[in-house]
């Protein structure tokens, strides 16, 4: 426990630097000898920030992005448990195709994306950031799988010899045992989805669409950098992330364990 509770603390020092910092006028930030606390908790870096950036557009854009990309793991549900409870021709072979996708880094398969999207005129929507995570994602498949394999065959069987059909099966008999590992999943996507920074770099284009990720570098290439305004903006896109996993933390872990990638 001293040892947890050493790293934690490890943890902590850049995000309590990140609050202090928040509430620091620039020059208090690099004043020698240097301070942790502020003199005076002030919240006009906050104010500023709201005044400098359309903050809630861009709010509106990054929730549009994270809200579908978590409503896609339903599609990628779908595909896990026809990976783990139906047997079909080529399963096992389509699903190490899946799993080889895995590989290839994002940066690779980016210029291609970009071309298709491109004659597909969705270069500057939200499409290219929506529309591929209904067709699966080979990380959230697998971990789904995982635990769906894990589930006992006879729920499913006494489910057919009652008369139900696989997506019945599906939708009230695997989705209620499946809480713990889709939890996971969607503080999985939230996270990547909220956080990301490339695909809205290249895909989005406009300033009108821009997420929270593309406001912090935008206000740091503007102003080289204004500290005392990514600051706040950093405490508040880290804060819904911490609140999401302390809020489903229990499932989160038991999804973990479950699925059969711990450790």
């Amino acid at each position: 426990y001293f040892i947890l509770l050493f790293f934690s603390l490890l943890w902590l020092i850049p995000f309590f630097f990140l609050v202090m910092g928040s509430f620091k006028s620039t020059s208090e930030l690099f004043q020698v000898p240097f301070r942790w606390l502020p003199k005076h908790f002030d919240f006009d870096n906050y104010i500023n920030m709201f005044q400098q950036i359309p903050f809630l557009r861009y709010l509106k854009n990054t929730l549009i992005i994270v809200f579908f990309s978590v409503v896609a793991l339903i599609s990628n549900s779908l595909i896990a448990y026809g990976f783990s409870r139906l047997r079909w021709p080529g399963r096992d072979k389509v699903f190490m195709i899946v799993l080889a996708t895995m590989i290839l880094p994002y940066q690779v398969t980016m210029i291609p994306l970009y071309l298709m999207f491109t004659k597909m005129h969705w270069v500057g929507t939200f499409l290219p950031l929506i529309v591929p995570q209904f067709f699966g994602n080979a990380f959230y498949i697998f971990l789904l799988r995982q635990f769906l394999t894990g589930v006992p065959k006879e729920i499913t069987e006494s489910s057919r010899i009652d008369g139900a059909n696989e997506f019945e099966i599906f939708l009230k008999v695997i989705m209620p045992i499946s809480k713990p590992a889709l939890a996971s999943v969607a503080i999985m996507a939230f996270i990547r989805a909220w956080n990301d920074f490339l695909g809205p770099l290249v895909f989005l284009g406009s300033d009108r669409l821009y997420t929270l990720s593309l406001a912090a570098s935008m206000l740091k290439s503007n102003y080289d950098p204004n500290w005392d305004l990514l600051l706040p903006l950093g405490v508040v896109m880290v804060l819904p992330v911490l609140l999401l996993f302390f809020v489903l933390q229990k499932y989160f872990i038991q999804g973990i364990t479950m699925s059969g990638i711990k450790g």
